[in-house]
């Protein structure tokens, strides 16, 4: 029977009660819990320096606890594989970004701040339906935004890397942007964070969008220019699940600035504990089998 040492951080709960499997609890930061580990799941925050303290063990996979692998280095020592959690955040983080979408649209901010001072008031909202939205980014998060606001009635006009059609329509290009900006009600950024995608929004692309619209950055928190979210918060509607810098200091200006700012929480729901033994389940059983490792995004696929 095939024996394999799991090493798995305390911030999951994994069941692997199955014959030859060892589980150990690793926090990732004190010395690994056995000499040699097979599969590592790390934490729920993904760290630089995990790559290294897993390679001590000869470990052939390691398995983030985070969609996004912008902070693991792209050297990896021979034989590690590092996997990234998809399937397990894409939902939630989803439903984050309709709600942060919402509260804007539908002035939730000045709502509860009459009801805190005992005022009825009634408004006129911008709202979703018959409203233009461009989502920029339609990996597994982009496109479980966009089936999310089919219901909405809007329309979404879906930007990426590159212009193409898919079986949904049309996609934009990133340098479809200066035109697609001045035209939209709501813009949703859940991009990965690269070279091409740092300080994507910056004070060129917040001056093209319009009086009053909304902006919902769900990606990294580097995507935005602070200091040009700062300088358009007067006229733009910004909410944000990512800062830069993160976590954003006590007493920073975008605090009182912003409309709304979530502490990077979108993917934090009950169902992330699940998927993730799901996800992990799956590891182990193609490990055991020999088949390749899924959601791989570094390194080899092959246990």
């Amino acid at each position: 029977m095939t024996n394999v040492t799991i090493a798995i951080s305390p911030d999951w709960t994994i069941d692997l009660n199955i014959p030859g499997i060892t589980v150990l609890e690793w926090d990732f930061k004190t010395p690994p819990p056995a000499e040699h580990i097979d599969i590592a799941v790390g934490p729920h925050v993904t760290t630089p320096d995990l790559v290294e303290r897993v390679a001590e063990t000869g470990a052939k996979l390691l398995q983030l606890g985070s969609i996004g692998y912008d902070s693991i280095p792209r050297d990896l020592p021979e034989g590690l594989a590092v996997a990234n959690a998809a399937s397990v955040h894409e939902t939630a983080t989803a439903e984050h970004a309709l709600a942060m979408l919402l509260y804007a649209a539908r002035d939730i901010d000045r709502v509860t701040a009459n009801q805190r001072e005992g005022h009825w008031e009634t408004f006129h909202t911008l709202g979703l339906a018959d409203t233009k939205i461009v989502l920029i980014g339609i990996g597994g998060v982009g496109s479980a935004i966009a089936q999310r606001l089919a219901p909405f009635e809007t329309t979404v006009l879906r930007v990426a890397r590159r212009a193409r059609e898919d079986m949904y329509g049309r996609v934009y290009s990133l340098k479809d942007l200066p035109e697609l900006l001045p035209e939209a009600d709501s813009v949703i950024v859940v991009v990965p964070l690269n070279e091409s995608t740092e300080n994507l929004v910056d004070d060129e692309f917040l001056s093209s969008m319009k009086d009053g619209a909304i902006l919902v950055n769900v990606a990294r928190g580097r995507v935005a220019d602070t200091d040009a979210l700062l300088k358009h918060a007067d006229r733009l509607k910004i909410t944000l699940d990512v800062t830069d810098p993160e976590p954003l200091p006590d007493g920073h200006p975008l605090f009182e600035e912003a409309t709304l700012i979530t502490p990077h929480i979108g993917g934090n729901t009950d169902a992330m504990y699940s998927r993730m033994n799901r996800l992990v389940r799956r590891q182990v059983g193609n490990f055991i089998s020999g088949e390749p490792f899924v959601n791989v995004v570094l390194g080899d696929k092959v246990p």
